[in-house]
């Protein structure tokens, strides 16, 4: 897959590998729409890939919630003319152990990295069915120590693995990315063989 001028939007691309991937895309020609919930980190990003030349747009907008997600999508859609690729790495992981975290933390957790990740892989595979093609990424990691962490990052292999084989007949694939410290190399050799 040639990557210029491809349009990848970006979940929890102020940092981490989220930040590294918006970066990478950008230098590959890519149109990186870059999503975050707090404005601080992203437009730094953003400024950083327009600085160098490149063609990014901050996006700031929680993805747990359904209105915010619906919004994202359509205004990413509206600046760019639709999405090419998905990044879902949006995650918020709790230090607490189990005996002592409450409710909120706990919910907040599948509300963000799984919630979150199949509200904006429903909602950005409806604009790439209507394409007939499109890539969706999801980002996880084994290295969370949380009980709440760990059972989000479960579920969303699973999530990842069901939407690939439901998506797929439409031209939409899904891939299930493991956080490492090769994970730009990986995400571009995934991208490469499609």
């Amino acid at each position: 897959m040639e990557l210029k001028n491809k349009i990848i939007l970006i979940t929890g691309a102020g940092k981490g590998v989220g930040r590294a991937l918006a970066l990478a895309f950008a230098e590959r020609g890519a149109v990186v729409a870059a999503n975050d919930i707090s404005p601080i980190n992203v437009e730094q990003v953003v400024a950083e890939i327009v600085t160098h030349g490149g063609q990014a747009k901050a996006y700031i907008e929680d993805v747990a919630k359904k209105v915010g997600v619906q919004y994202l999508i359509n205004s990413v859609e509206e600046d760019f003319g639709g999405i090419d690729i998905l990044v879902n790495h949006a995650a918020v992981e709790p230090h607490t152990p189990l005996l002592e975290m409450d409710e909120w933390d706990w919910h907040r957790t599948l509300d963000v990295n799984l919630t979150g990740a199949f509200l904006m892989t429903q909602s950005t595979a409806r604009v790439m069915q209507a394409k007939g093609q499109g890539v969706i990424l999801n980002v996880v990691t084994e290295s969370g120590s949380s009980a709440a962490y760990r059972s989000s990052m479960a579920g969303l292999r699973a999530l990842s693995a069901s939407a690939d084989s439901e998506l797929s007949p439409h031209g939409i694939r899904v891939h299930t990315i493991e956080n490492s410290a090769d994970v730009v190399k990986v995400v571009m050799s995934t991208l490469e063989a499609e």
